[in-house]
């Protein structure tokens, strides 16, 4: 394994994550086939150009892949205040076994706590008041079940750098293949990639995968507003790693096999889960938030190879990547991207890099 660890002998501030990206690389839509994307092998000194379907041949027996479960819910509403002003709201949260959600919520004045608003002239949302971190959410109780409402009258949460209307074949391409626990409001998406050749490739090369979940919010997309890095917050997410994964990563250290994660939300999960665990343990199964924030110098427990999509300039998820991989190679990395004309962010093309 080559040696790209990260250093911590230098204080990085907000501008050390920023580049020039040209506008004509940010993807708007997905490539034709999932596994026809471009991948960057970014494991070794110098970046190789290949496709995603090679992943399998590039791993090795007895890893274990790590994927994120979550599925992405039409989250975006439209709709209008009792006096018509327009209102757009996209839903953060669904608060387990109840009827109501936190929301991120644009109008032209924002409605008072006891305000009714109407969706997709479909159903109506009570406001009860403001809630979430710094008070910037919006506590709103549906009339009925909110994933229910948000199926049939909801749109898919495109981020906000792709700039078409959400359309019919983003409701099956902003969504893996693999998706099945409802809550997130953006895809995870370096698994965007897999499809049922891959899947199929990586268990003949006798990979093994597991699986966590990690609602993804929109605070992905919010930006670093402070150049001191360490006055960021981080955004709130809601993960669960399951007691089988928890032993199947046990299982594959033991056996001297390589935790692979499938994208940065779920490298999240897995690190926070290692946050509360025993010195003795690697990690500890079960459910709850976290705003880990990772950035050069973090002690990763857990995760020795990354699958992930092309990030943000000065994004948390530069500082991620920096970290696992070592600053100056990432650097490296997206200069060779950007120069070979690599497709960027959500629908864009993917890279493989190791610790």
């Amino acid at each position: 394994m080559a040696s790209l660890a990260p250093s911590a002998d230098r204080a990085y501030t907000l501008a050390d994550f920023d580049f020039d990206l040209p506008e004509s690389l940010i993807a708007q839509h997905p490539a034709p086939e999932r596994s026809a994307s471009r991948l960057l092998d970014g494991r070794g000194t110098q970046p190789v150009d290949r496709v995603f379907r090679e992943l399998p041949d590039l791993l090795q027996t007895g890893d274990l892949l790590v994927f994120n479960n979550t599925r992405v819910i039409k989250a975006r509403l439209f709709g209008a205040k009792a006096t018509g002003g327009a209102v757009e709201a996209l839903i953060e949260r669904v608060l387990p076994g109840t009827h109501e959600v936190w929301a991120h919520m644009r109008a032209s004045k924002s409605p008072k706590p006891g305000a009714r608003v109407r969706f997709a002239d479909a159903f109506d949302a009570d406001v009860l008041g403001r809630c979430g971190p710094d008070n910037g959410l919006f506590h709103l109780r549906f009339e009925g079940d909110p994933f229910a409402l948000l199926e049939q009258h909801g749109h898919v949460p495109l981020p906000p750098y792709i700039t078409h209307a959400d359309e019919e074949d983003d409701v099956r391409r902003y969504q893996t293949v693999f998706a099945k626990e409802p809550g997130a409001v953006a895809a995870p998406t370096a698994a965007l990639h897999f499809d049922e050749g891959v899947l199929a490739g990586l268990a003949a090369r006798g990979i093994r995968t597991a699986e966590v979940t990690l609602h993804v919010g929109a605070g992905t997309f919010q930006p670093v507003r402070t150049d001191n890095l360490a006055e960021h917050k981080m955004h709130s997410e809601w993960f669960d790693v399951p007691q089988a994964t928890a032993e199947a990563i046990r299982a594959t250290r033991a056996a001297g096999g390589r935790i692979v994660a499938v994208g940065t939300t779920t490298l999240r999960a897995l690190e926070s889960a290692a946050r509360g665990a025993p010195p003795e343990d690697i990690l500890e199964a079960g459910q709850r938030d976290t705003d880990i924030f990772i950035t050069p110098g973090f002690d990763f427990r857990v995760v020795d190879v990354l699958i992930t999509n092309f990030h943000l300039p000065k994004s948390t998820l530069m500082m991620l990547v920096s970290a696992l991989a070592g600053y100056d190679h990432i650097r490296a990395l997206y200069a060779h991207a950007i120069a070979q004309r690599y497709r960027f962010f959500s629908y864009g093309d993917a890279m493989l890099i190791q610790r």
